[in-house]
């Protein structure tokens, strides 16, 4: 998920650093001041009037509580009382997405339009290669009829003055499985049943419309329970989010109270050697392909929509899973908190007993920001366990099927190729490889365009957290050598 920063993305983030900061301080006594602080008078407000701009921020600050504000009883509910509420809740807030009616713009239906950049050209290839004669000229200018156009997008690929725009609407655009869509009003809705819970809406939305629960009070309440162990389970993907070191960002969750920190590359390693073990056997068995994937967007995707590849996934675990096993058995009281790039992990640790709670880098970012912990400060501290090279290549794309790659040369015929990003486009082919056959027999899927570097919970520019990745397989390659 490429996306660029926008201030969409950075009130969010700051939203977050300002839960932690009212947690903190005085357990959301004056959380009500957050909207204010976030949009004080005399700043320039960005819709109708600042208390719009603060009615949607107090939204927001609900679901950073773990409420979905579509199930707000009383308007006149304070966010001290949310705040009090989710203090008191014996378990974490629901996994959901939602969307904020009254942020959402009701963007106007996808279309392709005509700019002034059109010349009225003698050549006309718009209207001649459009299959429903939906373009005219009028007034030297080309028009498109929308009642006729099927948005072919032929106009706009064959102008020579790429006068031809096509205007989405971001969320629909994004969404991979149609699980977003229009009301009779003309406002965004999420569809339960088809959400992948992938995230790409989250960060497509340009309004900040679309909100997730986090589960961040739930484990700040925890970190802050001298009685409870509570142990980071950190991602792969954590490579180039933070500044400093890996051995720092040990040091600094620790300061602000993980009990442990580990390294989920350790699970991705025991994924990796089932993962080739069960695909030598299924090659064996004579079955044709086999698709993997650590991504529980993916798993969702084609349970729900892909049931014809279905038959063809991997039945090998996810790391995080091997991970949590680990930790319970050497430690069965502590409290396992998964540290990632990924809203659908909370799908994954929903059928997982072994994981407590998943927080976003995003999340972990805002508490250390309102902790004020400088990981670059921090005295470096040690994995319990460290992974070897493979399973630290998992967050990147082609980095699974690289992995398993090692583990069955000699053993299996192996011709591997990478799903880069799910897309409708790349659902299509996924349908189609499963149906008609491929030249392929391993099919990795990363739901990110570039892997889980590129998560909806990412702080980082995926490009460069992608090369640091492939620098620190480097010093686990070097650190087995030398075992």
């Amino acid at each position: 998920m490429l996306t660029p920063k926008n201030n969409a993305n950075q009130m969010r983030t700051r939203i977050l650093v300002k839960i932690v900061e009212k947690f903190l301080n005085n357990r959301f006594e004056d959380a009500d001041r957050i909207p204010l602080e976030l949009r004080p008078k005399g700043e320039p407000f960005n819709r109708c009037c600042i208390y719009k701009d603060r009615a949607i921020l107090k939204y927001r600050c609900m679901a950073s509580m773990g409420f979905a504000p579509e199930d707000e009883k009383d308007e006149l509910t304070s966010l001290k009382e949310y705040g009090q509420t989710a203090l008191k809740r014996k378990t974490h807030a629901d996994n959901k997405l939602s969307v904020i009616t009254d942020a959402c713009s009701a963007c106007v239906k996808s279309r392709y339009m005509v700019t002034d950049a059109c010349r009225g050209c003698f050549a006309q290839p718009c209207q001649v290669n459009c299959p429903k004669q939906a373009i005219s000229i009028i007034d030297g200018r080309s028009h498109i009829d929308e009642t006729k156009c099927i948005a072919c997008g032929r106009c706009q690929e064959v102008c020579p003055y790429h006068a031809v725009i096509r205007v989405p609407i971001p969320c629909e655009e994004a969404c991979p499985v149609g699980a977003i869509s229009k009301d009779e009003f003309g406002k965004e809705h999420i569809d339960a049943k088809k959400c992948i819970f992938c995230g790409k809406c989250l960060h497509s939305c340009p309004f900040g419309a679309v909100v997730e629960m986090s589960q961040i009070v739930d484990v700040l309440k925890l970190l802050n329970d001298s009685d409870k162990k509570v142990v980071a389970m950190l991602a792969p993907a954590v490579i180039g989010q933070f500044p400093g070191t890996v051995n720092q960002l040990i040091g600094a969750l620790k300061k602000i109270g993980f009990s442990d920190v580990v390294e989920v590359a350790v699970g991705a390693d025991i994924t990796t050697q089932n993962e080739a073990a069960e695909f030598v056997e299924k090659m064996a068995n004579g079955e044709k392909l086999m698709t993997t994937s650590c991504c529980p967007a993916y798993y969702k995707a084609a349970e729900i929509h892909i049931p014809e590849i279905k038959p063809f996934v991997s039945h090998t675990e996810p790391p995080m899973y091997y991970t949590a096993e680990l930790l319970k058995k050497e430690q069965p009281d502590c409290v396992a908190v998964f540290v990632g790039p990924c809203l659908a992990k909370r799908i994954e640790a929903e059928r997982n007993p072994n994981v407590d709670y998943v927080l976003t880098f995003e999340e972990v970012g805002a508490m250390l920001v309102a902790g004020g912990v400088q990981v670059m400060d921090c005295e470096p501290e040690e994995f319990a366990k460290i992974s070897c090279a493979q399973g630290r290549r998992f967050p990147i794309s082609g980095g699974v099927a690289g992995a398993v790659a090692s583990l069955v040369e000699g053993k299996a015929d192996y011709k591997p190729v990478a799903i880069n990003g799910l897309n409708k486009a790349n659902i299509k082919l996924l349908q189609q490889y499963a149906t008609k056959g491929c030249d392929y027999n391993m099919i990795e899927v990363m739901t990110c365009e570039g892997g889980c570097v590129a998560g909806p919970g990412c702080i980082a520019l995926a490009k460069k957290a992608a090369i640091m990745v492939e620098n620190y397989v480097k010093t686990g390659a070097d650190l087995k050598e030398k075992q």
